[in-house]
């Protein structure tokens, strides 16, 4: 019996990631001047990026209940067993959109093995969870070693990310108007974090260069066996001063791998350009 994984575009993990790890993608849809664009397949970060700057505000849309069911069909017509790890329920409606579907499909294909799991997790967090998965699938573990594993994974994934701009995340409802322009002032940098899937404000770091040194501390105080770790980097489209995250996460452990990759179009639309996101485990990683 085939596993089948399956993420969506809120993953952030690349063409090349989705194609070494044999990961199916749902696109989340990206607006912009008025035109619906699939994430990741039709629109680039970097045009996202390019347009924020100039002013534009996209917005954003959950993968497309067809979409869910097209994909679902596919895999129970040809008697694959199916996973999805969804982009956190707290972020965006992509999970209860496929829990509809999921009831949909099975009306007809009941003997479908379908699991649909929010992870609560975002980005290249998120990312992380279904490569394990994936990884889990292609070394021939089990359905219920898998969705163990990712459980374990998801739940366990810490998010520390700061952005470089508060006005985008004024836009998207994320700080007040006062705050956001009293923090531009100031030079203020918020550094968030995810709890149960939702995004919290965590402190407020003064100054670009203290809040790289200030992720890597919390990532001390958090995380577990860290040299044995995957450690996922996002950014928004400022490789360079992800690089430089890297370089003192490096000096501090020897991590296993550092995976970095640029935020999507469909989070990146709301953390805005200059974004920084730095994932890991707060417990100790399992083959």
């Amino acid at each position: 019996m085939t596993i089948k994984i399956i993420a969506d575009s809120a993953s952030d993990l690349s063409v090349e990631d989705y194609k070494q790890y044999d990961i199916e993608m749902v696109p989340l849809t990206v607006q912009l001047d008025g035109e619906n664009y699939e994430d990741g397949i039709s629109i680039s970060p970097k045009t996202i990026y390019e347009e924020m700057r100039a002013g534009k505000s996209p917005k954003t849309a959950q993968v497309s209940p067809q979409v869910f069911q097209d994909t679902f069909e596919k895999h129970a017509k040809a008697g694959d067993d199916v996973i999805y790890l969804a982009f956190s329920s707290e972020l965006s409606g992509t999970y209860q959109s496929a829990k509809l579907m999921e009831q949909q499909v099975k009306e007809n294909y009941p003997d479908f093995n379908l699991h649909i799991l929010d992870t609560k997790c975002a980005s290249l967090g998120y990312g992380l969870v279904v490569i394990k998965a994936a990884e889990m699938v292609k070394h021939g573990a089990t359905l219920e070693e898998v969705l163990e594993v990712s459980q374990y994974y998801y739940e366990n994934m810490e998010h520390i990310f700061t952005v470089d701009d508060l006005e985008y995340l004024y836009r998207g409802g994320r700080v007040s108007k006062t705050a956001a322009f009293v923090g531009t002032l100031l030079k203020v940098k918020p550094l968030l974090h995810m709890e149960d899937g939702k995004l919290i404000p965590l402190e407020k770091v003064r100054g670009s260069k203290k809040v790289l040194k200030r992720m890597v501390e919390v990532m001390e105080e958090r995380g577990v066996d860290l040299e044995k770790q995957t450690i996922g980097i996002s950014h928004g489209d400022v490789e360079d001063v992800a690089n430089q995250l890297a370089e003192l996460i490096q000096e501090k452990w020897k991590v296993k791998e550092i995976k970095m990759n640029m935020v999507g179009s469909s989070i990146g639309a709301h953390s805005g350009p200059g974004t920084l996101a730095l994932f890991f485990l707060n417990q100790p990683p399992k083959n």
